[in-house]
């Protein structure tokens, strides 16, 4: 059934695009009504051209990573850490936080700091001022874990309208709640969350479309510091001298805590080597799916079964190996529409080729990375930290690469494929800003546009070094619009008698919502997911180039909880706020 919210009921909002640096942020939000928009298309005046620059300092982001010891030496040091941008305060602007490692007990270095820092390294919250800057509020949040942090993940996850965040690391995860006021308090042991080991990348779904999102934690090795043996050209001992692991499918009571569901789903069956985690909907049945990339482990497909489990299907879609039949050591895992035919295909960065792969619609892959030019070219890198985004709003996805050293702290430049369409890219690594030919080891990236532009920014967590946000300066750059999705599930808070509301409303945060945008003749399609790339999570906001088009023809949301929404005749270069119909009002 079609919901032609916009016109009935209004429940659309529009931000505008923040002001200059040094002028008052723009907060207002408007109502859209019904109107008829003119369906021209007004031609470019020039090619897009594709640029970043470092504002690191002019943001005032001055973040370093450490990985806790005097040089490089165990698997732990050298995995990295992610970041995330979330808006954690409703302001309608991105905020940044960054994970990071600090020195650990000296048993747990081979190169133990002669000398501790008097304050240990530590997580950064960067809050975002609206005008280009940012502030460090980190001691104010409560965000500074005593722990050694890999990865981080953001929802609602009890759909009370704040963002809440989870931190994985080595030994520790926890799970901060939003408290409303810029402050995060630990509910880890609370909700019933509890991860032994080495914690990484994980990622948020509603597995059961309950309207409560359930949490899945990959799990890396079992680490042993003490274990040294390896040759000394390879640094220290790889991911194939541990046992693999387990990793970990909470499922959401909605009412705060969580059920350990994972040998009940079937994903406990499964041991890996996990670094990358994304979950969404490739078979286009509307449930989603999670995809699991490990390290030098065939990677897994969990195929959701509609009933509370899952089935493993790595191997007979094409997603296990990599283009010679071989375990890679993948990375970072995105899913995306590269070729605007309504299904996701799959972007995997590793250690040797990546894989680049065409979704079938037929229940499988195929790898076409080599025919496009895009393996080649990377062959001579190890890729990390990756966003698949339009960055140039030319109407075509675009992908921007982060690489570094694997076992030791080589820097290496980085790259970015314009996207031509059809599955075409073009490398224009080197015309894109001086940014991206700085040699850098990095990790963990994550992407917004944290100026409310319609420009896709990055910030890259380097190992052992300070971390770049690359601002998105690109010229002649095309029309864009930006859709942040609220689903219609509240918190209950307890006043008169529990209404079970589940499986009639979608997730807070839209999590697991299908949106297909319609324009100048191009069909473009993007799922909210949560947790994406290596170790990092980026803005929630769904991001649509449209090169041309001055008017979005049709727009339509497919809830998680079976609501299909649709929006018509809407103007462009501007952020969206979509809510779902409640049950019981007009549609």
């Amino acid at each position: 059934m079609n919901y032609r919210f916009l016109f009935l009921f209004g429940a659309v909002s529009l931000a505008a695009a923040p002001p200059a640096v040094g002028q008052t942020p723009l907060t207002r939000q408007e109502n859209v009504t019904a109107q008829t928009l003119p369906a021209t298309q007004a031609p470019a005046p020039h090619d897009p051209v594709i640029r970043f620059e470092d504002a690191s300092d002019k943001a005032g982001i001055n973040f370093t990573h450490s990985f806790g010891s005097r040089q490089l030496g165990s698997l732990l040091e050298g995995t990295g850490a992610g970041c995330i941008w979330f808006d954690y305060n409703n302001s309608g602007l991105e905020s940044l936080y960054v994970v990071n490692g600090r020195p650990l007990d000296d048993s747990m270095h081979p190169y133990p700091l002669k000398e501790k820092p008097a304050t240990p390294p530590h997580n950064h919250l960067y809050r975002n001022n609206g005008n280009g800057t940012f502030t460090d509020v980190t001691e104010k949040s409560g965000l500074n874990p005593d722990m050694y942090g890999i990865a981080v993940m953001a929802a609602d996850y009890d759909n009370d309208g704040y963002i809440d965040l989870l931190v994985t690391g080595y030994g520790k995860t926890i799970l901060y709640h939003n408290d409303g006021n810029g402050h995060f308090t630990d509910v880890t042991a609370k909700a019933g969350i509890k991860v032994d080991g080495w914690a990484i990348s994980s990622t948020w779904l509603d597995y059961n479309k309950d309207g409560c999102v359930d949490l899945f934690v990959g799990r890396y090795v079992k680490f042993d510091p003490k274990y040294r043996a390896y040759y000394a050209a390879d640094n220290y001992p790889g991911p194939l001298d541990y046992e693999g692991e387990t990793n970990k499918l909470y499922h959401n009571n909605c009412d705060g805590t969580f059920t350990d569901v994972t040998d009940k789903s079937g994903i406990g069956a499964y041991v890996g080597r996990t670094m990358g985690v994304t979950a969404a909907d490739f078979d286009n049945d509307g449930w989603d799916d999670i995809y699991v990339a490990n390290d030098r482990t065939e990677n897994f497909l969990f195929h959701n079964k509609h009933d509370g489990t899952f089935e493993e299907i790595a191997n007979e879609t094409g997603t296990a190996y990599g283009q010679n039949g071989e375990s890679t050591s993948s990375m970072g895992p995105v899913f995306a529409d590269l070729e605007g035919r309504g299904v996701l295909d799959l972007w995997v960065t590793d250690g040797h080729y990546n894989r680049l792969l065409h979704n079938t619609g037929k229940m499988s892959f195929e790898d076409i990375g080599a025919e496009t030019g895009v393996s080649q070219t990377n062959a001579q890198y190890v890729s990390w930290g990756t966003g698949v985004y339009d960055y140039d709003n030319s109407g075509q996805l675009d992908i921007l690469i982060f690489h570094g050293g694997l076992i030791h702290l080589y820097p290496q430049e980085h790259t970015l494929f314009r996207g031509l369409g059809q599955g075409k890219f073009a490398d224009v690594s080197r015309e894109a800003g001086p940014v991206l030919s700085v040699k850098s080891t990095a990790r963990g990236a994550c992407f917004a546009d944290y100026e409310n532009n319609g420009k896709m920014d990055a910030f890259v967590v380097n190992l052992g070094d300070k971390g770049v946000l690359l601002h998105n300066v690109s010229t002649d750059t095309g029309h864009w619009i930006e859709i942040k999705l609220v689903g219609a599930m509240t918190k209950f808070d307890g006043v008169g008698p529990k209404v079970d509301l589940k499986g009639t409303m979608s997730n807070r945060d839209g999590i697991g919502a299908r949106v297909e945008v319609f324009a100048a003749g191009k069909h473009h399609t993007a799922e909210r997911v949560a947790g994406t790339g290596y170790l990092s999570q980026d803005d929630a906001r769904l991001h649509f180039g449209l090169g041309t088009a001055t008017t979005i023809d049709k727009l339509i949301v497919h809830w998680p909880s079976g609501r299909e929404q649709t929006l018509e005749k809407l103007s462009v270069d501007r952020v969206l706020t979509v809510q779902e119909p409640k049950s019981g009002e007009a549609k």
